[in-house]
């Protein structure tokens, strides 16, 4: 697709790091995907890609040669920074704010089409918040594990260890929606209701994908509504 006046410019940068390339919802092919939703979905036509960066390397890292270049690349050439997931640019608010603030940058993320920087933050905020939340509630878990005579050690207690963990994790993102779909199902919206609820607000279910009334309906009994 040739550039002139009236296209529309993109940047695209995807970031792996080495935990990740295994992990579903997080490799190469899967933010390759979402970045052609959001451009055959989305995009104002006619578009045009005129970088496509890929960085590997941890989102807890500021150290980000290819980011950086991406930033440059999308200024110099007046292109829109596209991104599959927000936590693709940095997992630190600090760095996003950052590129949030900078005028001279467009910034869009394609799991989230219709945010605005300001929305972008403060789900970058929350993403933070939940992140220490998890982690604290994972070492009060252990904790009480071990208060109950459990030896985290050897292979039984591995599995009872990483049970511990993953319900600790579950338990967090699902009192992270609590304000959101309990005065919903308080005021008798249906599980299908809050479904689309949620899919309309752009919150992803814990694997990155859209609700339907089945896992709204494990979230409200985790809940206990």
């Amino acid at each position: 697709m040739n550039g002139g006046p009236g296209v529309i410019r993109y940047v695209t940068y995807k970031r792996v790091s080495t935990e990740d390339q295994g992990k579903s919802g997080l490799g190469l092919e899967a933010q390759e995907r979402d970045i052609r939703i959001y451009l055959d979905t989305y995009s104002p036509e006619p578009w045009q890609v005129v970088a496509d960066v890929v960085e590997i390397e941890s989102g807890a890292n500021s150290d980000r040669p290819e980011l950086w270049r991406a930033v440059d690349l999308a200024k110099r050439s007046r292109a829109t920074l596209l991104v599959a997931k927000l936590d693709r640019l940095s997992r630190k608010v600090s760095l996003i704010a950052t590129l949030m603030d900078d005028p001279k940058l467009t910034l869009r993320v394609a799991s989230m089409p219709h945010a605005d920087k300001f929305q972008l933050h403060i789900y970058a905020a929350l993403a933070e918040q939940e992140r220490e939340f998890i982690s604290l509630r994972t070492k009060a878990a252990l904790r009480e594990a071990k208060a109950r005579g459990q030896k985290l050690g050897g292979l039984r207690d591995a599995t009872m260890k990483r049970n511990a963990v993953l319900k600790a994790n579950a338990d967090a993102r699902a009192s992270k929606l609590d304000g959101i779909v309990r005065p919903l199902r308080e005021a008798n919206a249906s599980l299908r209701d809050i479904a689309d609820a949620l899919n309309s607000a752009g919150v992803e279910t814990p694997r990155g994908g859209r609700w339907h009334a089945a896992s709204v309906g494990r979230l409200l009994d985790r809940l206990g509504v």
